[in-house]
């Protein structure tokens, strides 16, 4: 049972971290600085940073004690203080936990204390991508050793800040999305935070597209191709690949036909409402399609790539 429970931590950790760095940062580039259809003026967008600040650090924490267990062999060898501070201490996945639980927990405080503006998101963005960049340390990225090493982990960082950047996105996007009929200047501030998302997203693809190759060269390699439909690693990243394409799909579909006709609907009621509930169904799927991949992310993370066999 000690599996299942750290795949469970990992993928939540995934999700605080990516929502905290990601959605923050749609708040500054996407939004307006204030007014109608700003952050600052939405009262879910502190609560969601604080929701997915606390996630991540309760669960960074609790890694380590599933860490600790897996181990030591049992969960109550993993609650001894001496095997805690072992993975804490002495294991570059316990110190990255550590460090994760920290930016996390900074983020959730100055989140309550500080009046929401753009400040705030710049802040919690700031922190939110120190806790994306240590999930590196959770995965093969910081395995690699001999030449290429630092390649393999800087691409593992890159890879998953670009990942928060888009998952943080579809998630504020649902958000925007759930109101049944927005006034017409936040239906004026989501077309607009549609189109500030459609550059960023372009770049968040290549930056995905570059950074998986390189990991896929390091964790499957051309000598082990093979591995991709022989091993359970290479299925469950295959199955990940299939999910991005249909995101990708989804992601072309929203930019340029979605987005042109709510464009096009804006002051019309009937054509908005249409254009708006289209636009709805393919958030959703393509926000459950990042969930999981995640989720994938989180398991295979935890076997033994192609390349290491």
């Amino acid at each position: 049972m000690l599996e299942p429970a750290v795949i469970v931590l990992r993928l939540a950790q995934y999700l605080g971290a990516m929502v905290l760095m990601g959605s923050s940062l749609f708040f500054v580039y996407a939004l307006p600085g204030r007014g109608d259809g700003s952050a600052a003026e939405a009262p879910w967008a502190s609560r969601l940073l604080a929701c997915a600040g606390t996630l991540l650090a309760a669960t960074a924490l609790l890694s380590i004690l599933g860490q600790a267990s897996i181990l030591s062999g049992s969960f109550s060898e993993g609650l001894k203080p001496e095997t805690l501070s072992a993975v804490a201490t002495g294991m570059d996945l316990g110190k990255a936990a550590i460090i994760r639980a920290a930016a996390a927990g900074l983020a959730v405080l100055l989140i309550l204390v500080l009046k929401p503006s753009r400040t705030t998101w710049i802040v919690a963005a700031t922190l939110g991508a120190i806790a994306t960049a240590s999930l590196a340390w959770m995965g093969h990225g910081a395995a690699t050793e001999g030449v290429g090493a630092s390649l393999h982990l800087v691409s593992d960082i890159l890879h998953a800040w670009a990942a928060a950047v888009w998952i943080g996105a579809l998630v504020a996007f649902l958000l925007l999305l759930r109101t049944p009929t927005p006034t017409p200047a936040a239906m004026g501030a989501l077309h607009r935070a549609l189109h500030g998302f459609s550059g960023v997203g372009t770049a968040v693809v290549a930056v995905l597209l570059a950074t998986g190759a390189i990991n896929g060269w390091f964790l499957v390699g051309l000598d082990h191709l093979n591995g991709l439909w022989t091993t359970a690693y290479g299925r469950l990243l295959s199955l990940k690949l299939v999910l991005f394409v249909v995101m990708l799909g989804l992601a072309a579909a929203n930019r340029f036909q979605l987005t042109p006709a709510l464009g096009r609907g804006l002051g019309a009621q009937d054509s908005e409402g249409a254009a708006l509930d289209h636009l709805r169904r393919s958030v959703i799927l393509e926000t459950a399609l990042g969930f999981g991949v995640l989720a994938l992310v989180a398991w295979f993370g935890t076997l033994a790539p192609p390349a290491a066999m």
